[in-house]
C-alpha cells in the first residue's frame, strides 16, 4: 500500500525508519544527535529548548529519507513538560526526564490532596519527580512569574506532532502519553485540570486525547500524521506485546509493565497505570535496583565487565550455595523501603567464592524483579511470557536464571529500534484504517524447563530472606 516513517525523539537523538505499510520491512533509516548545547542554563539536561528536537529531526531525515512517505508517526521521551504561553511559545526550556529538583514538589503534591492513596485514585498514580504535574508544582514554586505566563501544557510527542501539522489551532495527544502527566485518568480516560490548578495554580489549556487510530492531522502537503505517543508505549507496539505478555527491562534501575485489559489502581502506590498505543492499558512497576547491582559486584569482585561477571557466575550453580543478595542498594520502590541497604546472607566457608557472589548478584537482581512481576500477578495480570530488554539481557547468567527464577518462557528480542518502529507502525494504522500485523521482532526464546521446581526453590529462599529482614514489606 506504500510507506510510513515512525520517528523517535529520544532524549540524546533522533532516529528515523521508513517501512513498508504491509510487512513493516525497514527500507530506509536517519539518525541524527539532538545539539543540547542549545538548552539554556548551561545546557543543565534536566532544560531543554525543544528547537533541539526539531534541528535533529531535519538533520535526521536529510537526504530526501522522507521522499515517497504517505503518513509518519511520532514517538518522543515521556514526561518532557513543554509549557506554552497564549501564543503558543515556549514560556522557558522543557523540563525533561527524572528531574530531581521537583523531588520535593511530589511531596509538597501528595501532602496537597491528602495522601498517596488519594492520588492513586484520582490518576492511577502518585507523584514522583518526573511527572509533568510534579514539574509543574516545581515550575510554580521556583519560578513563579513563568508559570504566571503558562496558558497551555503539551509533552514531547505531542508538541513535535503540533510543530510537524505547522501549529493548528488543535493540539492533540493520546491515551498512553496523557496517561503519565499525573494529570489524566487511564481508568476513567478523563483529565483532572484540578489537580493542574493544584499543580500550577490555575488552569492552562490540555491537549485533546485523541484514539490510537486516530489522525492527529495532515500537512498542507498532504502528509499524514498519526496521533503519536510515548517511547514506552511505542516501544511496546513495535516489539508487537499483547496480552499475556510482560516487558522487564534492565536498565540501571528496573521496570516491569504487562498489557492489561483494564486501568489497576494501587493505594500503595508501586503500580503506575499507563495507557497503552492500541486501547489497552500498560500497569507498570519499577524497581531501584537492576543493572546497577551487577556492576556493584563487579567492582566489588575486580572484575572489569559484566561478560566477565557473567562467565564467574555461570561457574557457580542455582542458589548461589545459599547465598542470597538482598538487591536493595539504593533503598526501594519496590517493596517501598526507600532507606534500605542491601542485605547478604547464607555467608559459610564454602559458599564465600567470587562465583557464588556473581551468582547470588544476578539471582538477586533477578528476584527483585520477580517481586515487581508478582505486584502485577497478584492483581490478576496474565503473564505467559516475559521479553527482556537492555544491554544485560544478552549477558548468559542473564538468560540462564530468568526463565526459571520469573517461571514463564523468557522471549530476548534482537537489538532494534523499536520506538520509532512503533511510531511508524501507528502511522500504517492511522492511514489503512486497520491494526497493521507486522512480523514480530526477531528473537531469542528461552524456557524454564526442567529448572522450574529450581527456580521456586530459589525464589523461596530470596522471599524467605526478604521477610527476615523487612517483615511485612509487601502487605
Amino acid at each position: 500500500m506504500g510507506i510510513v516513517a515512525g520517528l523517535d525523539s529520544s532524549p540524546d537523538f533522533t532516529r528515523i525508519v521508513v517501512c513498508d505499510t504491509d510487512t513493516g520491512a525497514v527500507l530506509k533509516q536517519g539518525y541524527a544527535p539532538h545539539p543540547l548545547e542549545s538548552a539554556e542554563g548551561g545546557g543543565r539536561p534536566s532544560d531543554v529548548d525543544p528547537q533541539a528536537w526539531l534541528l535533529s529531526l531535519g538533520e535526521a531525515a536529510g537526504g530526501g529519507l522522507l521522499e515517497g512517505v504517505q503518513a509518519i508517526g511520532v514517538s518522543a521521551q515521556q514526561n518532557a513538560l513543554v509549557p506554552l504561553d497564549g501564543h503558543g511559545n515556549t514560556v522557558r526550556p522543557a523540563l525533561v526526564g527524572n528531574d530531581r529538583r521537583a523531588q520535593v514538589a511530589a511531596v509538597d503534591l501528595i501532602d496537597g490532596l491528602g495522601s498517596r492513596e488519594a492520588w492513586a485514585q484520582a490518576v492511577g498514580c502518585v507523584p514522583q519527580a518526573a511527572q509533568p504535574v510534579t514539574k509543574l508544582r516545581w515550575l510554580a514554586r521556583t519560578e513563579p512569574e513563568a508559570a504566571r505566563h503558562v496558558a497551555a501544557l503539551m509533552q514531547a510527542p505531542d508538541w513535535l506532532v503540533w510543530q510537524l501539522l505547522g501549529r493548528p489551532a488543535r493540539r492533540t495527544t493520546d491515551r498512553g502519553g496523557a496517561s503519565g502527566t499525573g494529570y489524566w485518568s487511564a481508568a476513567t480516560g478523563a483529565y483532572r485540570p484540578d489537580l493542574v490548578e493544584l499543580a500550577l495554580g490555575h488552569q492552562a489549556m490540555l491537549p485533546e486525547v485523541i484514539g490510537p487510530a486516530e489522525p492527529a492531522g495532515t500537512t498542507p502537503e498532504g502528509l499524514l500524521i498519526s496521533a503519536g505517543t510515548g517511547e514506552t508505549m511505542a516501544a511496546a507496539f513495535g516489539l508487537g506485546v499483547r496480552q499475556g505478555d510482560a516487558v522487564v527491562s534492565l536498565g540501571a534501575s528496573g521496570s516491569v509493565m504487562a498489557v492489561h485489559h483494564e486501568a489497576l489502581v494501587d493505594a500503595r502506590g508501586m503500580i503506575t497505570s499507563l495507557a497503552d498505543a492500541t486501547g489497552m492499558h500498560l500497569p507498570v512497576v519499577h524497581t531501584m535496583n537492576a543493572v546497577r547491582v551487577l556492576r556493584g559486584t563487579a567492582e566489588m569482585l575486580g572484575v572489569t565487565d559484566l561478560e566477565e561477571l557473567s562467565a564467574l557466575a555461570m561457574k557457580s550453580t542455582p542458589g548461589a550455595h545459599g547465598l542470597a543478595l538482598l538487591p536493595y542498594l539504593e533503598g526501594e520502590k519496590t517493596p517501598n523501603l526507600p532507606h534500605a541497604a542491601g542485605t547478604l546472607t547464607g555467608l559459610r566457608r564454602e559458599s564465600m567464592k567470587p562465583e557464588h557472589l556473581a551468582r547470588a548478584a544476578f539471582e538477586g537482581m533477578l528476584c527483585g524483579l520477580g517481586d515487581a512481576l508478582d505486584v502485577l500477578r497478584v492483581r490478576g495480570v496474565d503473564v505467559r511470557r516475559v521479553f527482556l530488554l537492555g544491554a544485560a539481557a544478552e549477558l548468559p547468567a542473564v538468560q540462564a536464571a530468568a526463565p526459571m527464577l520469573f517461571g514463564t518462557q523468557v522471549v530476548v528480542p534482537q537489538p532494534a529500534d523499536y520506538a520509532a518502529l512503533g511510531a511508524a507502525r501507528q502511522a500504517a494504522w492511522a492511514l489503512t484504517g486497520q491494526l497493521p500485523l507486522w512480523q514480530g521482532a526477531a528473537a531469542q526464546i528461552f524456557e524454564p524447563g526442567e529448572e522450574l521446581a529450581v527456580g521456586q526453590a530459589v525464589r523461596q529462599q530470596y522471599t524467605t530472606v526478604r521477610e527476615q529482614a523487612h517483615p511485612g514489606a509487601f502487605s
